[in-house]
């Protein structure tokens, strides 16, 4: 019988400056869906532009107390765990080392959303550039934020800049970029940072995950064993996004396990 994942460890809620799905509702539909473990993610990105829209600080005591009395509520029904998403860039190593130490997290994921402080989410970033070379910088640029901050658990959706590139990955390979993806691997290793398995792609039309089928089994050759997985979910339909496929495509990439993180400690669960 498929053995399908019942945890998910990236979601965010209203507390996120891109999401309006309250929390609870987040829950109910983990529990709907037969999910035992997930963990709330929500977005801080300091120093994010002002350009746009979108506030990703994030209000960390209403946050806990939102979270602290709705997973007493749920207590048994699911396993509710408390975490962030960090939006890093490398100026912002204290400001996150210290950020960390003031909440009560189980699980900090470390994320690049921005190349230079833009964010290619937006079509503007890719004006008068190659696609490619953005690529690679987007790469060079998780490196740099390695070399300055690796205090998180789990980086997350490592090629997240094809899900908004003009042509997505249509000419996308981890060949074509594979010097770089491997140094990113490497330091990921040697710090003892998971690589995060992130369901969304197939929600964005990738038909693949972030990062891609050939980085996961990269990562897995080179003797990485901390993978951890979730869907990037900012609505309830979001959640589980994909799990009836992601089981047997981490298996086929060489994973018998993942983890989960618990007042920040790996937890191995089996696929």
């Amino acid at each position: 019988m498929k053995q399908i994942p019942t945890t998910d460890f990236h979601m965010h809620s209203s507390f996120s400056g891109d999401s309006q799905a309250p929390m609870e509702d987040m829950i109910r539909s983990a529990i709907a869906k037969g999910l035992t473990h997930i963990c709330f993610t929500e977005h801080i990105d300091k120093d994010f532009p002002t350009d746009h829209h979108d506030d990703f600080s994030v209000d960390a005591a209403a946050y806990l107390k939102s979270y602290t009395d709705l997973c007493e509520k749920y207590r048994d029904q699911i396993h509710v765990y408390f975490g962030i998403e960090l939006g890093l860039q490398p100026h912002l190593k204290n400001f996150y080392e210290e950020y960390i130490q003031k909440y009560p997290f189980d699980y900090c994921i470390g994320s690049s959303h921005l190349v230079d402080g833009m964010d290619p989410y937006y079509p503007d970033f890719f004006e008068g550039r190659d696609e490619s070379a953005a690529y690679e910088r987007y790469f060079v640029t998780i490196l740099e934020n390695l070399d300055a901050f690796s205090s998180m658990d789990s980086y997350g959706h490592l090629d997240y800049i094809v899900r908004y590139g003009p042509n997505q990955n249509r000419d996308y390979s981890y060949e074509k970029y594979a010097d770089v993806i491997d140094e990113i691997l490497k330091k990921l290793i040697h710090k003892g940072v998971a690589l995060e398995c992130n369901t969304s792609g197939f929600r964005y039309g990738l038909g693949h995950p972030n990062p891609c089928e050939e980085i996961l089994t990269r990562y897995r050759q080179m003797g990485g064993e901390l993978l951890t997985l979730g869907s990037d979910g900012h609505r309830p339909e979001h959640i589980a996004y994909s799990y009836d496929v992601i089981g047997d495509l981490l298996r086929s990439c060489g994973y018998t396990h993942y983890a989960i993180f618990e007042k920040r400690k790996p937890r191995f669960l089996p696929l």
